[in-house]
């Protein structure tokens, strides 16, 4: 990623403290918003549309970063002109990380469940391939073998259903 070449905005008097610190409230806000529906959405299977909104959540993260940094390069200037929306915000970013760590939970219930299912599907196809004659282990042959093929056959999924 490639440093940035303009100069953190510099907090010089209580108008330009308040601003700062609504803007960066307003986009945590907007990213909060998003998370929330974001998990919503996958905890009740809706993929498609838990993931509707990445290239928001992006631009969102990218926004709140952006202000943090602003807020570290004028960390001073803040505490003089705005503590009290410095400490909002503190308590807001606090939230903002349980939020977060709910969405993080939420998409790693999502994966665990997929992955068992690919796995259950893929210990289901293997064993209906090995059938047994007798106790001993036999292939059946398969309609879409072609020469040369080996014994083991890929899995092959349809990722749009």
């Amino acid at each position: 990623m490639a440093a940035s070449t303009e100069s953190p905005l510099r907090i010089v008097d209580r108008a330009g403290a308040g601003a700062l610190v609504a803007r960066v409230m307003e986009s945590l806000q907007a990213l909060e918003g998003v998370l929330v529906r974001e998990s919503d959405h996958i905890r009740v299977g809706r993929l498609r549309e838990g993931l509707a909104e990445a290239e928001r959540k992006t631009g969102l993260s990218a926004a709140y970063l952006q202000g943090l940094e602003t807020i570290k390069a004028n960390a001073i200037a803040l505490a003089r002109f705005a503590p009290e929306g410095l400490e909002a915000l503190k308590a807001a970013h606090r939230r903002f990380t349980a939020v977060v760590e709910a969405n993080q939970m939420v998409l790693a219930t999502a994966r665990a469940v997929s992955e068992g299912l690919v796995k259950s599907l893929a210990e289901e196809v293997g064993r209906a391939r090995a059938s047994t004659i007798y106790g001993r282990p036999a292939h059946a042959p398969s309609p879409y073998a072609r020469p040369g093929m080996g014994a083991g056959q890929s899995l092959v999924l349809s990722r749009s259903l």
